[in-house]
């Protein structure tokens, strides 16, 4: 068969089987080895990957046309295989309503199964596996409509492969992610929750998912067989899998999304789980910007991010009316101080009752705002992991009364503009700084809690 015959018969033969046709780099790699040319290097030259991302892709592509076709298949002998298979599958008693003949070799129309109806069914169990490890109790939930909304849509709809759910530490990334498993656990066949706040290598997170997808297995110590096997069942199960505390994968003093030496191979498996076509949801929660999202995150893509901001103002009074404060006309003054933040929010309230009474008012009155031990704490962890570049921008911008234009810093802070322009990107991929439209002019400035932060720990 010619080249382009070949192509359009392997991608009818897994059409027919799977429902889905081949994508662009399937494609491109058969390509390659039906011609007998090494592909790693070509492919991903050309598509702007890794060699070995074309090589996991390769590796399930070849499973793929295993099992449509019947025996074993390599870059070896692919073509071979499917040079073979066009005899077998050619028979001119077939309907013709269903099969057209062109040059002796069939090719099944995409009526015989829509790519909507894929092999496997979709229907969900009415009690899906649930397994949230070590995820927290919540025992409140404080009003995230929208955002709810969003999600749901996003992942029921609009079927997102990749999500990123982001926010600045205590803003209620983890909460919205649990109260969302509890909304629409019943569409999905598994879900799981973990948290990585020991930075996990991804072998051992990979091992930890097969032991609950694969109990009775027995699970590969190759990393990639472990990528290629967790791939198979996220394409035959839908499954929402939430991934907390992500930012623990990245390095400490380098600049935002930079992964630890021992954690690199999680930009791949990302990576993977946004391109490869699977039905299934991944959701990784982090205050810090996975650098691939960026990347990623396109229209065409089924790839989407989304930065929780502070609560409304409704919202966040139900926290304080949890707590029993006093005075609820000031209480609005209080929330926009601590930026509706409901970590925030909380421990200051814990505060005013227990020094203040409840009294609210009588807390105002003092120098604004005051940051007890705890609240110093929560910001202590996104700040230790700052570059020195990043440090010296966020103390520039505390001592300014004004929001300033990241030109204004050039002259101001002793590093390069090149080393203040990626600090600024970082601590903005971190959320630790504001950034404003005035004039088609952007200005840049730090919210209350943590300019006040800044002028106790380092000026």
């Amino acid at each position: 068969m010619e080249l382009k015959e070949v192509l359009r018969f392997a991608d009818e033969k897994v059409f027919s089987t799977t429902g889905k046709h081949l994508d662009d780099l399937q494609e491109a790699i058969l390509k390659e080895a039906v011609q007998g040319r090494k592909y790693a290097a070509k492919v991903a030259k050309d598509r702007g990957c890794s060699e070995g991302y074309v090589r996991v892709a390769a590796a399930e592509l070849w499973k793929i046309l295993s099992e449509v076709l019947g025996e074993e298949v390599s870059k070896v002998n692919v073509r071979a295989i499917l040079e073979r298979a066009k005899f077998y599958n050619f028979s001119p008693t077939i309907d013709s309503e269903n099969v057209t003949v062109n040059n002796h070799v069939n090719f099944c129309q995409e009526k015989t199964r829509s790519p909507a109806s894929p092999a496997k069914s979709e229907q969900t169990p009415d009690k899906p596996q649930i397994d949230l490890g070590d995820a927290p109790e919540i025992f409140t939930f404080f009003d995230r409509t929208p955002e709810l909304s969003t999600l749901e849509n996003w992942i029921t709809v609009d079927r997102t492969r990749l999500i990123a759910l982001l926010g600045i530490s205590g803003i209620g990334k983890t909460t919205l992610s649990l109260r969302l498993i509890d909304e629409i656990k019943t569409q999905f066949d598994c879900v799981i929750y973990r948290s990585l706040r020991f930075s996990p290598t991804l072998d051992a997170t990979l091992t930890n998912l097969l032991q609950i997808f694969s109990q009775t297995s027995e699970i590969p110590q190759n990393t990639d067989t472990k990528i290629f096997q967790i791939l198979d069942y996220l394409r035959n199960y839908r499954c929402l899998i939430v991934l907390d505390d992500v930012q623990m994968l990245f390095s400490i003093g380098h600049l935002a999304g930079n992964y630890k030496s021992e954690c690199e191979d999680y930009r791949l498996f990302f990576k993977l789980i946004a391109e490869v076509c699977h039905q299934s949801c991944l959701i990784l929660n982090s205050w810090e910007k996975p650098r691939e999202i960026a990347r990623l995150e396109k229209d065409d893509r089924p790839v989407r991010s989304i930065v929780l901001s502070r609560l409304e103002v409704a919202a966040a009074k139900e926290i304080l009316r949890e707590q029993k404060l006093a005075d609820e006309k000031t209480w609005s003054t209080l929330i926009d101080i601590y930026q509706g933040n409901p970590l925030w929010l909380e421990l200051t309230a814990t505060l005013i009752r227990e020094l203040f009474g409840g009294r609210v008012a009588e807390f105002l009155q003092c120098e604004m705002p005051i940051l007890d031990e705890s609240l110093q704490f929560q910001l202590s962890q996104p700040f230790g992991r700052l570059t020195v570049a990043e440090l010296a921008v966020m103390v520039h911008l505390a001592n300014q009364h004004e929001p300033v234009a990241v030109s204004q810093c050039f002259n101001k802070i002793p590093y390069s503009p090149s080393e203040i322009v990626n600090a600024v990107r970082s601590l903005g991929n971190r959320f630790l700084l504001d950034a404003i439209e005035r004039e088609k002019i952007t200005l840049l400035s730090l919210n209350p809690v943590v300019k006040q932060y800044v002028k106790t720990q380092f000026s």
